[in-house]
């Protein structure tokens, strides 16, 4: 008897150690509810997005766009936790003057840090998610690349449109020019565009 309930009072114990860990890695990720995306904090728009509303459009446009090779599931993984890094790192930008390097290094051990905090298989999963997508090198990767920018153009028309500016957010199209490697994407875009040109922006 006495051995049964060391052995429960240990297992016990042992997970309300690991939920505590889990506990501070929700709160951690929880920042990305409230860290505006320094881009549009720049140009000085009126209450701009958070880096959760960012990555959750992007699962979204993942779930209703993904191309019929493609893996679904995985691509809105690889949307969730594309940017996790940022909830310790901070969104740089390159207006920054942090190096390609540095960027990479500092997220990748903020990627460590939240791994820690979770189950092995767990923290395996999300540091293989957020190099696969640094890596850019299988074809789910390649179209969320596609949709993180995708969405950054969307929110600079759709912010354009609500303060009445026509071609205020040109910069930001203009860094995506020729990056868009996947043709639903592109023809996405082609549309936005001519849209956005239709309704008087160049």
């Amino acid at each position: 008897m006495y051995k049964l309930v060391t052995r429960n009072f240990c297992h016990i114990n042992r997970n309300m150690n690991k939920y505590k860990d889990m506990m501070t890695f929700y709160s951690l990720v929880g920042r990305l509810k409230k860290i505006k995306r320094s881009g549009w904090v720049r140009k000085g728009v009126e209450d701009p997005e958070t880096i959760s509303g960012h990555m959750y459009r992007m699962s979204i446009m993942a779930m209703t766009m993904c191309e019929p090779d493609l893996r679904k599931d995985h691509c809105m993984k690889l949307c969730l936790v594309h940017d996790m890094a940022e909830c310790i790192v901070g969104d740089y930008t390159p207006c920054d003057g942090i190096s390609k390097e540095q960027k990479y290094t500092e997220e990748t051990n903020a990627m460590k840090q939240l791994g820690d905090l979770l189950p092995q298989h767990n923290a395996e999963e999300i540091q293989s998610l957020f190099q696969e997508f640094e890596e850019q090198k299988t074809p789910e990767s390649i179209f969320v690349k596609d949709l993180d920018r995708l969405d950054m153009i969307l929110q600079a028309y759709e912010y354009e449109n609500d303060s009445e500016r026509p071609g205020w957010l040109q910069e930001f199209f203009d860094s995506t020019e020729g990056y868009f490697k996947t043709q639903t994407v592109k023809d996405f875009v082609a549309t936005l565009k001519e849209k956005r040109s239709a309704e008087g922006t160049k």
